[in-house]
């Protein structure tokens, strides 16, 4: 059966569900393509954080962090259900690599971005003799604690709720389906998919690509192809332990400088980041047992109460795929600017979508539809509120699958 839309979304990650919710708002029809479920991959796999990524501020990345607080600000107001702030106590050390003079800087600075005189942006000292305050934070040679504000989420049903948004606003989903292969005609894009153990066939005008670390092989099925800048993806690994630290999210410094954040989740505690190049199948990515302990290790060093830990104790450990531009220079230093890739920048029939922040992803829709919307106004094959064949019951299948 042959269906027609204006856009397919492949991928529904937090991405692919941004896409789909804009187009349906502005008054296209959509449909969304998903080879496993909603939030399968990374979406499902991040550290819960709706945030400004204050690091960021040391790589020079000012308008990225001003983005997502101004995104931070309305998904605290639209989705306080989902979205909710959290207290940050970033300890300072004698051994620490940043001083309290640049950690005061930083947070100035992220102050201003976020609004100097707005409640989400302030921050203070905590004295580092307030034990009750510090929750068992090791004392041990520390200098300065400083306390500011950002949020926590839950990665998956956000996503799912912003899914669920984008149903109602007529879009539909086909779940669990694969792409064959989108080729681009004079018309419009035919494109090949396997669904329920059958080869099926769409129209559309466009596609956009939000598969994610899947990216280069969904685009390796589109003729022509979206032109992608180099990419590699990047590993990082939580490990989830059976404590309950505290009601608020420490940002602490791993052995090698690195920022990492023990965080309340799920009545337990939640520790991450790590970052490792990785070239495997995406759908193969795990946590390495070096991982593991490196995570461990430092949440011993900063809660001496977790010392009698071991790896085998562990709650959960999972790992996510995080698609930055290839680099030579370590992860940490490259750019997290979502780059929106097209395969005619006049007349973006392949679009895909090549990395992206869980905070950031309604300002990543508005960029997919900026790009397409000049091709979709000129393209008028068939009304965006056209009826369309569907193969199955709308409300039923969109519901089932998420």
């Amino acid at each position: 059966m042959s269906m027609e839309y204006d856009v397919l979304v492949v991928g529904a990650g937090i991405q692919g569900a941004g896409v789909a919710e804009a187009l349906t708002a502005a008054g296209y029809r959509v449909a969304i393509l998903e080879q496993e479920s909603v939030a399968y991959g990374t979406s499902s796999r991040s550290s819960k954080l709706i945030h400004g990524g204050l690091r960021y501020l040391e790589s020079g990345q000012f308008s990225l962090v001003y983005e997502c607080l101004k995104e931070r600000k309305w998904l605290l107001a639209n989705k306080p259900d989902l979205v909710h702030m959290v207290p940050f106590l970033i300890p300072v050390y004698r051994h620490s690599r940043r001083p309290p003079w640049k950690i005061r800087l930083g947070l100035t600075i992220y102050a201003l971005l976020a609004g100097l005189f707005s409640s989400q942006s302030r921050f203070r000292s905590i004295n580092v003799q307030d034990y009750e305050a510090l929750n068992g934070l090791n004392g041990d040679d520390l200098l300065a604690v400083y306390r500011y504000y950002d949020a926590q989420t839950d990665d998956a049903a956000l996503t799912q709720e912003v899914i669920r948004s984008a149903l109602r606003g007529g879009a539909e989903l086909i779940c669990p389906a694969s792409l064959v292969g989108a080729e681009v005609t004079d018309k419009f894009v035919r494109v090949d998919y396997f669904h329920e153990g059958k080869l099926n066939t769409l129209h559309c005008r466009s596609l956009v690509n939000c598969t994610g670390p899947w990216i280069e092989d969904t685009n390796s099925k589109c003729t022509p192809r979206a032109k992608l800048p180099p990419l590699e993806l990047v590993a990082g690994t939580h490990i989830q332990v059976p404590l309950k630290l505290a009601n608020k999210i420490f940002y602490v410094e791993a052995e090698d400088g690195r920022a990492v954040f023990v965080m309340p989740w799920q009545g337990e505690t939640l520790v991450g980041t790590t970052e490792r190049p990785y070239h495997g199948d995406p759908s193969e990515v795990a946590p390495t047992l070096e991982e593991k302990a490196y995570l461990l290790r430092t949440l011993k060093q900063y809660f001496p109460e977790t010392r009698p830990l071991q790896l085998n104790e562990l709650s959960d450990s999972f790992a996510g795929l995080r698609v930055l531009p290839h680099a030579s220079s370590n992860p940490f230093s490259r750019s997290r600017e979502t780059m929106i890739c097209c395969d005619d920048d006049k007349q973006p029939h392949i679009v895909a979508v090549a990395g992206g922040k869980l905070t950031s992803y309604r300002a990543t829709a508005r960029s997919v539809l900026k790009k397409l919307r000049p091709h979709l106004a000129a393209s008028d094959h068939w009304s965006p509120n056209a009826s369309t064949q569907t193969a199955t019951s709308p409300v039923d299948a969109k519901e089932r699958n998420i």
